[in-house]
């Protein structure tokens, strides 16, 4: 069997975001021997260790974006996001779908909606949908930090730099 990863490797992976392939070895588990990766989020406070199965397609494992792809998306923060849908439930679940596909201009597209909808919401004093603000937390986290890594710069100006071009972006669609 050919593995995707290597040791050492930084991936995507599912929800929680950049993490390090520390091994791949084989393991015995109800009988069945198979080849698994362990891994740790980089941003690891609990020191948590995932171990996983080198077949399993049920999780979402992705290799990082390299730098021009990365420039691109956080280009794609000077643009209008995806259209609202007025209907939280529904809203939810389209933008979780999109989080859960792993395609990091689609999930650029969703944090730069609700960035801009959060933005909107504190002009007004008032909040973003509770369901949104994490939804928007959790794919904010996990795309700046790869940016950041990709780009080769802080996550802090990541950040700025998103700040920046959505201001830029809602100033020149203000009347």
């Amino acid at each position: 069997m050919i593995d995707l990863f290597k040791t050492g490797d930084l991936i995507i992976y599912s929800t929680h975001g950049v993490c390090r392939i520390d091994d791949i070895s084989d393991k015995t588990v109800a009988g069945e021997t198979k080849s698994y990766y362990t891994l740790h989020p980089i941003n690891n406070s609990q020191k948590l260790q995932i171990s996983i199965p080198v077949d399993n397609d049920n999780v979402m494992m992705l290799t990082l974006l390299e730098a021009d792809e990365a420039s691109e998306i956080l280009e794609s923060f000077r643009s209008p996001g995806v259209e609202w849908n007025p209907h939280s439930n529904n809203r939810n679940r389209e933008f979780l779908n999109v989080v859960h596909s792993g395609n990091r201009h689609e999930i650029a597209q969703v944090v730069n909606t609700l960035s801009r909808r959060q933005i909107e919401a504190l002009q007004a004093n008032k909040k973003l949908y509770e369901q949104d603000r994490k939804i928007l937390e959790n794919a904010k986290t996990i795309l700046v930090k790869e940016l950041s890594l990709a780009l080769e710069r802080s996550e802090s100006d990541i950040e700025r730099t998103i700040g920046e071009y959505l201001h830029e972006s809602m100033a020149t669609l203000t009347p």
